[in-house]
């Protein structure tokens, strides 16, 4: 029996439109979003290039097999539930806030986008998950710090400063991750019998200068900064500040130390925004926020600039200078 040629092709068609339709949903390129919350698109922070090779390790191309929507809020806090909403409303498949503000601000704009956390704060302590094993709902991802690192720090800086009784802390009091961070400094200031002293300054234009005036004259033998994506936009002015001041200073991330710093101690930030890639991935594939904990660091650095120690006419110790995972001369 002759079969018409009209009755072959549509055949055919028939038979195609399903592996057609199958290859077209495969080839949906996942799409994240990023906010970076200290820099801009023309100097993106070292956090998010530690990000981006994280994904260019596991295989991800942007542009190719990923697409990532990048929303930059310049060390302005206020600008951040704007630009939150901004990745929500575009429906991207994870979203990765890696600041306190940007982590609640997602919270409440959405329940079922994926979001994934770099936090230099407690998690459960601050509510944004129940638990570290088990985050439920659906954030997860990473905390650069445990609850005894703050005094770590402050023991750290008497090390290096023998007979330091006093210590200055500045930090900004508009946001709510200094906040937190300056509770623990004062406990852990208590169990060492250090006097702290609050330099306190308001982003965007924090008034560095006032902060450090009042340090001198407050007699403040050494400086804390607890960073946030304000004061990180001042990275080099602080530095120079205390460096000028001949203040010993430790920092939440080494960052202030290549940039001229003293000392700092912390978890490597470079490595944890490595491994939120890891999450993204992690999501991308089918797993749930709810069931992956939240991953917390096992290794701290402390590194020393010399260099610096000599600039303010200070000498450390060689025992402190001996555990330095990293010095800079």
């Amino acid at each position: 029996m002759a079969i018409s040629l009209p009755f072959v092709l549509a055949l055919a068609i028939t038979l195609s439109t399903p592996f057609a339709a199958q290859a077209q949903q495969t080839k949906k390129v996942p799409r994240i979003g990023y906010l970076d919350a200290s820099g801009d698109s023309s100097a993106p922070s070292p956090s998010l290039e530690a990000f981006r090779q994280g994904l260019r390790d596991l295989g991800y191309i942007e542009g190719r097999n990923i697409l990532v929507e990048y929303r930059y809020a310049v060390g302005k806090l206020d600008r951040i539930p704007g630009l939150v909403a901004e990745l929500v409303q575009l429906k991207v498949d994870v979203l990765v806030a890696p600041v306190l503000p940007a982590i609640r601000a997602a919270k409440q704009a959405t329940k079922t986008i994926p979001l994934v956390m770099v936090l230099a704060v407690d998690p459960v302590a601050t509510g944004i998950v129940d638990s570290l094993a088990r985050p439920g709902g659906n954030i997860t991802g990473l905390t650069r710090l445990t609850r005894d690192l703050s005094g770590k720090r402050l023991e750290l800086l008497r090390e290096a400063v023998p007979g330091l009784s006093r210590v200055g802390v500045l930090w900004d009091t508009e946001a709510p991750g200094p906040a937190i961070a300056f509770k623990e400094y004062e406990a852990a200031a208590r169990a060492l019998k250090i006097q702290l002293q609050s330099l306190e300054v308001q982003g965007p234009n924090p008034g560095l200068e006032g902060a450090f005036g009042a340090a001198s004259k407050g007699r403040a033998g050494g400086l804390v900064v607890i960073t946030n994506p304000v004061l990180r936009r001042f990275l080099k002015r602080i530095t120079e500040l205390a460096n000028k001041n001949r203040l010993p200073s430790i920092y939440e991330v080494s960052e202030y130390v290549e940039g001229g710093g003293l000392m700092s101690y912390a978890s490597s930030e470079t490595e944890s925004f490595r491994r939120a890639a890891t999450y993204v991935d992690k999501i991308l594939k089918g797993a749930k926020p709810a069931d992956l904990p939240v991953e917390q660091p096992t290794k701290f650095e402390l590194v020393i600039n010399l260099k610096t120690a000599k600039q303010i006419g200070l000498t450390i110790p060689p025992n402190v200078v001996a555990r330095a995972d990293k010095v800079m001369k």
